[in-house]
């Protein structure tokens, strides 16, 4: 592959299928290290430097201390941004392996992920719920990780509280005219966080390190200033314009270069639509089966949910070894359902509540955290009191957990530290309908609808996320429309809506991914034949899971067409 053309990617400005198209004959004495020194050092950076996120599938472990977001600390990183990119465009991969340029786009779009977040989807500038993030989302992240704390993980827990007041301070300096729909959003999330933030550090003291009056100081001045930056965004709003959209060159920009998906935003709308319509067919298919079947039940208590959830982990384990479907190594972990610990419960919606572990932390188990069943549990929540496989197929195995521990056993640094939710999250979804087609829930009628109803929300949310940057939605509009269509309770859909608008291009990376990955099967049973084994196909999907799935074509079977 040709520099020049490597570049062009980066900037939007040539398909993935042409540079496909150029590359040559593999040279297996090609040399990479400039490639793998490049990398080791750009992870390093990323650890320090990346902004937290809700988004849990895209946690990566970093080292501890406070965090810089002033305007002398962007700059600095858009000039070390500028060093990156200038070295990866020196590095000649032609007649490299196809392995060796897969990893090479992975540092591209890489480049490219930084690039989006710090000039063309700026939230650290137009999003006042970025802040959020940087403060409670990042304190959340720190406690999820099962207590009692030792007094590193104390002494960090305390840092990010006490980190609070000056990332504010910088977040207000830094916003410019942040949409009216995004300040109301922070304004709503941080109504009573002083009460909440009290329970939790009354309810924390305990199991950390730290001595009561060092925590209670540290929580009441990051009170003040969450209190304060509230304030700001209200006495500002009437002045803070209306549109949310990142606009359609920005839109498109993500989809080529950091996403690497082959599709115009049209394109994407055309799918959406047709897997939607597809959904609700066999949604209506199945409720009418089962019009006789009496309904499931929730689980009767917080105990017996984690028991039957437990029983449930282990007996998919056991029957994707059994069909052949996917080799579940023995060193494994298991994802376990715990009592959300009354400090995680004051800051409820800041974050996901659970635990996948990471690269540094493979002996231990995954945990979701959950609250007591309820028949006023939200969507998701309801689905899973119902029955536990459903959220265990996506998040656990062989979902999230299950994919992210393979893919941090990789043997490629590359490949284990890259993330990219099209990949990750098109693999949750798939398994989904995979593993209702291998005939897991044949025993459980309703729990086939429920999994035809999460179709209905996956493919539903490409429609939202696509009119939301293009700005053909706003976000009331988004929420009402998720909220009649799937159909779903108020508080999750405008949750939905919120968090497509501010971070464009992940509400459809479960629908978009997962057809990648069944055209991706297909293409390998056609050219394969009587030869192609599912189970040797999935364990080099999963393994490869954080790669887009584009790439992970092209090295599986060599294809240069999209």
């Amino acid at each position: 592959m040709k520099v020049s053309a490597i570049a062009l990617i980066l900037l939007g400005l040539v398909p993935l299928t042409i540079v496909f198209a150029e590359t040559k004959p593999d040279n297996p004495k090609a040399d990479s290290q400039p490639l793998e020194k490049l990398a080791d050092d750009f992870w390093n950076w990323r650890a320090k430097y990346a902004p937290f996120t809700g988004d849990d599938v895209n946690r990566i472990e970093r080292p501890g201390g406070t965090r810089d977001w002033s305007h002398s600390a962007i700059d600095n990183r858009r000039k070390e941004l500028a060093e990156f990119e200038t070295r990866w465009k020196r590095i000649d991969g032609s007649g490299w392996p196809i392995p060796n340029q897969v990893d090479y786009r992975l540092i591209g779009s890489a480049l490219a992920r930084v690039r989006w977040e710090l000039d063309i989807n700026p939230r650290w500038k137009r999003d006042p719920t970025f802040y959020i993030e940087q403060t409670l989302t990042s304190l959340v992240e720190a406690l999820t990780v099962p207590g009692p704390y030792d007094e590193a993980r104390s002494h960090e827990i305390l840092t990010r509280i006490e980190n609070i007041p000056a990332i504010l301070q910088q977040g207000e300096a830094n916003l410019e005219k942040p949409p009216a729909p995004f300040a109301t959003v922070a304004i709503q999330a941080l109504e009573g966080v002083r009460e909440r933030l009290s329970k939790m550090a009354a309810a924390l003291r305990s199991s950390t390190t730290l001595k009561e009056e060092e925590l209670n100081a540290a929580v009441d001045r990051a009170a003040v200033a969450l209190e304060h930056f509230r304030a700001r965004l209200q006495e500002q709003l009437p002045s803070f314009p209306k549109e949310t959209a990142i606009g359609r060159d920005g839109y498109v920009f993500f989809l080529k270069n950091v996403a690497l998906l082959p599709y115009s935003p049209e394109e994407l709308l055309a799918m959406g639509s047709q897997e939607w319509n597809r959904a609700v067919a066999f949604e209506n298919y199945e409720k009418e089966r089962n019009r006789d079947v009496p309904p499931l039940k929730l689980a009767e208590n917080t105990e017996s949910w984690i028991k039957d959830a437990a029983a449930k982990e282990q007996s998919i384990r056991n029957f994707l070894e059994k069909h052949g479907i996917l080799t579940v190594p023995d060193w494994v972990q298991h994802y376990t359902l715990r009592l959300m610990p009354e400090y995680l419960h004051a800051l409820e919606g800041f974050s996901e509540m659970d635990d996948f572990t990471s690269a540094s932390r493979l002996k231990e188990n995954c945990v979701r955290y959950l609250n007591p069943p309820s028949p006023n549990l939200g969507y998701f929540w309801r689905a899973t009191a119902q029955d536990s496989r459903p959220i265990i197929v996506h998040e656990g195995i062989p979902g999230h957990y299950f994919q992210l521990c393979l893919s941090w056993k990789h043997e490629d640094l590359i490949r284990r530290h890259y993330y990219d939710s099209g990949a990750n999250e098109g693999i949750g979804f798939y398994a989904e309908e995979m593993m209702l087609q291998a005939g897991l829930f044949d025993d459980s009628p309703h729990s086939r609808e429920i999994i035809y109803n999460f179709m209905r929300l996956r493919a539903l949310r490409v429609e939202v996320d696509v009119r939301l940057a293009l700005g053909e939605f706003t976000l009331e509009q988004a929420a009402k429309y998720l909220e009649g269509k799937v159909p779903m309770d108020p508080g999750t859909a405008g949750q939905e809506a919120i968090a497509f608008s501010t971070g464009p291009g992940q509400a459809i990376t479960y629908q978009i991914g997962k057809l990648q990955i069944t055209k991706f099967l297909a293409e390998a049973r056609m050219q394969q034949g009587d030869k192609f084994n599912l189970r040797a196909f999935h364990d080099f999907l999963w393994k490869n899971g954080n790669v887009p799935i584009a790439l992970q074509r092209w090295e599986y079977l060599g294809a240069t067409e999209q």
